[in-house]
This record gives C-alpha cells, structure tokens and sequence, in this order.
C-alpha cells in the first residue's frame, strides 16, 4: 500500500489538498449564485465539492488499503456529481463562464488524481 503509506497525514496527500482548493473555488462561485438558489443548486454543489476532501481525509485514516479505496471511489463520485452540477449551473447561465471553467479543469484535475492514486493502491 505504497501510496497510503507514504504520507502519514491527509493533509501531506496532493490529492487532498487540490480537492480542498476546489472546493474553496466552489464557495466562491456559488456565491454569485441568485438568493434562491442557497437550498438548491448552491446547497448541493457545496455539499459534493466538500465530499471529496472530506472523503479523501476519512479514507487515509483508515486502517486498510480497502476502506481507503472505498473512500477514495466516493470522493470520485461526489467529483463526478459536481461536474454535472457545474454543467448544470453553466447551462442556467448563474455565473460567469469564465468561473465555471476554471473549477471544472480543476475538478477534472482532481479526478485524474483520484483515478491515478486508485490504480497505485490496487487491493
């Protein structure tokens, strides 16, 4: 388990750190986004973007290389839900296309460092 085991702290992962900082691009997007959008689409493009760091961390501190590739494949999901959801606001039209772009190439980022890290830590 050599990728799990060469960091001994979630905050040393790459990974982890990148998704955080989606995240805080998210945050910061959604913002623009209209007042009665905060139960809505905000709500849940926050919730998935803090999924993925937040899952990442869980599935480091696991004990087995199992848990943390289960961990590590939901935090892929919740990446994956955000880019519809940036799909989504891109079509509506609730930022700037500009913002929307620079979060997605992270996020698609951030997947590709997922997938790598998943393939590194076969069972």
């Amino acid at each position: 388990m050599e990728g799990k085991q060469a960091a001994r702290s979630f905050r040393e992962l790459i990974d982890w750190k990148k998704s955080l900082q989606l995240t805080v691009q998210v945050y910061r997007l959604t913002q623009e986004f209209p007042r009665e959008e905060l139960y809505g689409l905000t709500s849940q493009m926050r919730r998935s973007a803090v999924s993925v760091p937040s899952n990442i961390a869980e599935g480091q501190g696991r004990l087995g290389t199992s848990e943390f590739r289960h961990f590590l494949g939901i935090a892929r999901g919740s990446n994956f839900e955000l880019q519809t959801q940036l799909e989504v606001a891109r079509e509506l039209g609730m930022c700037d296309g500009s913002k929307i772009d620079d979060a997605m190439s992270i996020s698609h980022e951030v997947g590709k460092m997922i997938y790598a890290m998943l393939e590194k830590i076969k069972d």
